[in-house]
């Protein structure tokens, strides 16, 4: 019989070990597809899958990750990408705001699915295929919360809990799609780079409010904090994306700084938490 490479992928769900979904990826022309007469869904097997009035023997089955495993996986990219010399349990645990038990639960379960690497010594480390996904899942992130802004009109402090939940959503060829709409943005409303399919981005900004120099004018170009009220906080000051800053004073007893917002002739004194979420260029 004639070898064919068309497949249909079906979502459907699992009983083994638990109850999971799964992506199968049937054969459409294949030995071992028969007549059912049996039109009803059935629960898939690790021997079968019967669905309307086909079975297909011994099916590819791919499993997909939980929502909370994407979160991990993104959310040790993002560690990864800040370049820290070593992504502990501690610091994910942190970045989550999760129990340092449970994310030590998680560590040995994604380690189990080999997309993680994990060495005490050495900390956490994702493997290609965690790579991978942890990739698709920030592009698709960052690219729902640009299409949020720029075309349905939401504030930069409103899209990233909705994306949170569009970043999910899987379907070949939305992202590419999505990023051809939207004219290929290389960064999201927030300042942060939105990686290409193939993984390439564009620079991450690195240098904070805190760190430059009195006297020296700069502009802003991504924020750390894209939480709500950090961001609620800049629309008072008037402070957005390219907005210009004039760094006047530091005041060494608690950090804090005085600065002038873009043409603005009065002078604003802000936190230093205020100036180490804020990421500036001169």
């Amino acid at each position: 019989m004639p070898v064919y490479h068309q497949y249909l992928s079906l979502k459907v769900q699992s009983s083994f070990p638990q109850t999971a979904i799964f992506v199968v990826k049937i054969p459409v022309f294949c030995p071992s597809l028969r007549k059912n007469n049996n039109l009803k869904p059935h629960l898939i097997t690790k021997e079968s899958y019967f669905y309307t009035n086909y079975t297909v023997s011994n099916a590819h089955i791919l499993p997909m990750h939980t929502f909370s495993e994407e979160n991990y996986l993104k959310t040790i990219y993002n560690l990864h990408m800040q370049e820290l010399s070593k992504i502990t349990p501690t610091a994910i645990s942190e970045a989550l705001g999760n129990n340092p038990a449970s994310v030590v639960d998680m560590i040995k379960k994604l380690t189990e699915k080999k997309l993680l690497e994990y060495q005490k010594a050495k900390g956490v480390k994702l493997t290609e295929t965690g790579m991978n996904v942890a990739i698709s899942i920030v592009r698709k992130h960052r690219l729902w919360e640009s299409f949020l802004v720029e075309k349905l009109g939401y504030g930069w402090d409103e899209v990233h809990d909705i994306a949170e939940q569009l970043e999910h959503v899987h379907h070949p060829n939305l992202a590419d799609k999505l990023d051809k709409f939207l004219g290929h943005p290389q960064y999201d409303p927030h300042g942060d780079p939105i990686p290409k399919a193939n993984g390439d981005s564009a620079e991450s900004y690195k240098t904070i409010l805190a760190e430059i120099a009195e006297g020296t004018s700069c502009r802003v170009v991504a924020v750390k904090d894209t939480s709500a009220p950090f961001l609620q906080y800049l629309g008072k000051l008037s402070i957005a994306i390219g907005t210009a800053i004039t760094l006047a004073e530091k005041i060494p007893f608690d950090g804090s700084m005085i600065i002038r917002i873009g043409n603005n002739t009065q002078y604003t004194t802000v936190s230093r938490v205020f100036a180490e979420n804020l990421l500036v260029q001169e």
